[in-house]
């Protein structure tokens, strides 16, 4: 089973993203289940969602505390929370950040890493916000990272959820990020 953790802010897409997982994992024939915690409830305020995709059905219904991923969608949070608290040894990270990854902290036993000034891509394909939505852009990176999932079925899970100008702006950012994603082995 893979285990994913999610960390944005209120109103940047992290429920969203796992959602979009699920559906992107069900069409390659994997079993799936995201849910969401939330502390204040309030934009802006951290939040987390979680994410399992295995090949069987999933019975385990509760947080994920030693992810064999992280998915940081903003870049400010990447400096402020210990978002890779508990990451198994050999783990993965994705990253929202527009500097070099030797800026970074980075906690021992990662095994890839994936970079990516994703606040720069949404802004690009949705406009300047005060909090920009990144979550599909982040899952353009995480696609390119992991191969959890494929491109092709984030898209199909895009185009399930939304309609018109909106799937072209969410399948833009993650073929973007997809592209910009700098992916790093240790």
């Amino acid at each position: 089973m893979i285990e994913v953790r999610f960390h944005g802010r209120g109103g940047q897409g992290a429920v969203t993203a796992g959602e979009l997982m699920v559906n992107a994992a069900n069409y390659e024939g994997k079993w799936a289940q995201s849910f969401p915690f939330f502390g204040g409830e309030r934009r802006g305020a951290p939040v987390m969602a979680f994410l399992r995709i295995d090949d069987d059905r999933i019975w385990l219904h509760q947080q994920i505390y030693e992810p064999d991923c992280c998915v940081v969608l903003d870049q400010g949070l990447v400096v402020s929370i210990p978002w890779s608290d508990g990451l198994k040894p050999g783990g993965i990270a994705v990253l929202n950040w527009r500097g070099g990854i030797d800026e970074l902290d980075l906690p021992a036993g990662l095994s890839k890493i994936g970079v990516v000034n994703a606040t720069k891509v949404s802004n690009k394909a949705f406009g300047e916000r005060a909090f920009p939505i990144t979550n599909t852009t982040m899952l353009g990176a995480l696609s390119k990272t992991s191969g959890f999932v494929q491109l092709e079925s984030l898209r199909k899970a895009i185009k399930d959820k939304w309609s018109g100008r909106i799937v072209e702006s969410n399948i833009m950012a993650i073929e973007e990020a997809y592209k910009m994603t700098e992916v790093h082995e240790f």
